[in-house]
């Protein structure tokens, strides 16, 4: 009966408790808290490795993130006529463990860095610490579950994880019942998952709202020389 009741508490009312935090807080913040709304890079502290820690973690995140939510929220029956479970589970394992893999040695990489670089560290609050590690951990996580999912090459478990997400975003009504069988690591990622979105407008995450798109699409300047 507890773990049942654990089970509801965690998977189907503490996703709401997150994004609720998630989006008030970063609104929140950016009304009354806009000069901490920064990534606060320490590179001009030390700049050796930073470039391709950087990158691999940036590139490997950006890469987890989309896949988790398109992958994830997308119905079945959107690609059922042309991509089976099972092709989906494979195409997920090898993209997301290579992404996995490349976030993982950024993340470790930048980690150590803010924990041994004296400059670096006396620079860094502990949220930013705190929450650097929890996405290694979390990465490591997903890593691992590549392995598990080896056991899982018919998509059953991919389904099923997709039905809870889309029963939770698209309020469904019933998802804590879809985890269920799921396997306690795939949990225990959800669950970490879902703290890291609590914990967003607490840390220096804030700054992807303000990715400048705008960067993109905006005319070129002319820069001449004098005389």
């Amino acid at each position: 009966m507890f773990g049942e009741y654990l089970q509801h508490l965690i998977y189907g009312y503490y996703p709401y408790l997150a994004g609720t935090v998630f989006l008030v807080g970063s609104l929140l913040r950016y009304d009354q808290g806009q000069f901490t709304w920064k990534t606060g890079s320490s590179q001009m502290l030390s700049s050796k490795n930073m470039r391709l820690a950087s990158n691999l973690f940036h590139i490997g995140i950006l890469v987890i993130f989309f896949g988790h939510l398109f992958g994830m929220l997308t119905p079945h029956w959107v690609y059922a006529p042309f991509l089976s479970a099972g092709t989906k589970q494979v195409i997920a394992i090898v993209i997301g463990g290579i992404a996995g893999v490349m976030c993982l040695a950024g993340g470790a990489m930048l980690l150590h860095r803010r924990l041994t670089n004296p400059r670096v560290r006396a620079s860094s609050s502990l949220m930013d610490t705190l929450i650097l590690a929890l996405l290694v951990f979390q990465a490591a996580l997903g890593v691992t579950t590549v392995f598990f999912s080896l056991g899982h090459l018919d998509g059953e478990m991919m389904l099923t994880l997709a039905a809870w997400a889309q029963a939770i975003v698209f309020f469904g009504g019933g998802a804590a019942d879809y985890m269920t069988e799921v396997s306690w690591i795939y949990k225990l990622h959800v669950f970490l998952g879902l703290t890291i979105i609590l914990l967003f407008p607490f840390t220096r995450l804030v700054h992807v709202w303000s990715v400048p798109f705008g960067y993109v699409t905006r005319r070129y300047q002319i820069v001449r020389k004098r005389g």
